[in-house]
């Protein structure tokens, strides 16, 4: 299972600059857990963390600009962080698989001189084989759309670090002239016609490239949940569907399919259902006259069942939430805000041990990301797993693991629930 182990963000929003978990030159931080909840008091940039993943995902689907304005976020100076110059920078460092070895990613956006975003730099980077110690290589460096990728799983160039700088212009004049070093039937010169797309969208398609096409493949799989009732009371035509889409207006369409395709999974999904909400009998899908979906929820002591239209915003996300889990084929990495909103606070962490389970389960599931407020929620999670998220001095975002704040893993580890120390305000930052 592929596998976030550390997330920079510089100049985003509240976000002026952040890191959790191990980046490459980062080796003492321990890495991010295949569950994480981010937790804080409203207004200090949860949701901004949660948009950060959404707008890194918005980039490789639509480019820089169109991420810029997609969702509500008004352009690149509304998200760039009050009194910045930029650019904003994004680095993601994670693993294919536990014994794979790392790839980093970075991301730099900036304006250019018509005073539209552009992808200023972009760079994806790893070891090489047997290669424990020392930088990773680059196999990707572009500069404003222009660079070098190499091929295969192997070759790449060092950067000086201390200057963080690389002469492109000088490299690409080598690999024309057929001068460049051993590697130069494995290097190519890259020259995109549009610099406000990000390169690993082009090249990750691309055969040659395993490397980029990894990367780009795991930042597709991605699932960020804007999940709400009102989309799932909607009624859709009729047809089995996969995967429950980001809103999950969809949500009567893959039930129709895992009904069809995995009865037993099913089966199971309903059993789990009704432990956490009691009276719920079955649940299936009713075809209307005119090729509609109607999904429908048969109730203890009712004769006639209840359609999704009339069911609780609660019910309804808790039976999202179970259905995405039980997705045959899950998405690398799944991020949820504020997964508690409408839902009874007892079932609170009886639903962090399933998104747990889930993502530490023998099968390979999802790394789950969260945030959230509710002390409910955290009660079923370990320090290791929670971060915690804050306003400083300056108006801008701090965060910091519980783990890392003195006695927190002695109290829990003597039975105080962390939500609870939470509450009591054990967790503060100051």
């Amino acid at each position: 299972m592929a596998k976030i182990e550390g997330f920079r963000v510089k100049n985003f929003k509240a976000l002026k600059e952040i890191t959790l978990g191990r980046l490459w030159n980062l080796q003492d931080e321990q890495p991010l857990t295949s569950m994480t909840a981010v937790i804080g008091k409203n207004g200090v940039g949860k949701s901004t963390l949660f948009d950060a993943f959404g707008f890194l995902a918005d980039c490789l689907r639509s480019g820089v600009e169109e991420a810029c304005y997609s969702r509500g976020r008004g352009g690149f100076r509304s998200i760039l962080s009050q009194g910045q110059t930029g650019p904003i920078e994004f680095e993601v460092y994670y693993k294919e698989d536990g014994n794979a070895r790392p790839i980093t990613y970075e991301l730099a956006i900036s304006l250019d001189q018509t005073d539209r975003p552009f992808v200023l730099k972009e760079r994806l980077r790893q070891r090489r084989k047997n290669q424990k110690h020392g930088w990773p290589f680059s196999f990707l460096v572009l500069n404003s759309g222009s660079g070098v990728a190499w091929k295969g799983d192997q070759y790449g160039t060092r950067i000086d670090e201390s200057k963080d700088e690389l002469d492109l212009v000088k490299l690409m004049e080598s690999i024309r002239s057929g001068k460049d070093c051993e590697e130069s039937k494995e290097t190519e010169i890259v020259e995109l016609e549009d610099k406000r797309k990000l390169g690993i969208a082009t090249l990750g398609s691309l055969k040659q490239h395993p490397r980029i096409s990894a990367f780009r493949r795991f930042i597709e799989g991605w699932y960020l949940s804007y999940f709400t009732p009102d989309a799932a009371r909607s009624l859709p035509m009729a047809g089995p569907q996969k995967h429950l889409n980001i809103h999950g207006d969809n949500l009567g369409n893959v039930v129709q399919f895992i009904e069809r395709e995995h009865p037993e999974r099913f089966k199971n999904i309903l059993k789990r259902i009704a432990e956490k909400i009691p009276g719920v009998e079955k649940i299936d899908t009713e075809k209307t006259n005119d090729g509609r979906l109607l999904l429908r929820f048969n109730d203890q002591g009712f004769k006639d069942p209840f359609f999704a239209q009339n069911m609780s915003d609660g019910t309804l996300k808790v039976f999202a939430y179970l259905l995405l889990l039980e997705d045959p084929s899950p998405p690398p990495f799944l991020c949820i805000e504020e997964p508690e909103n409408g839902i009874y606070h007892k079932l609170l962490e009886s639903l962090a041990a399933e998104f747990r389970e889930h993502a530490t389960g023998r099968k390979g599931g999802s790394q789950v990301f969260v945030t959230t407020h509710q002390p409910y929620f955290i009660d079923g999670l370990n320090p290791d797993e929670v971060w915690i998220l804050e306003k400083g001095k300056d108006g801008f975002s701090q965060i910091r693991r519980a783990s890392k704040i003195p006695s927190i893993k002695h109290l829990v580890e003597e039975g105080l629930p962390l939500g609870g120390l939470w509450y009591s305000d054990y967790l503060n930052l100051r």
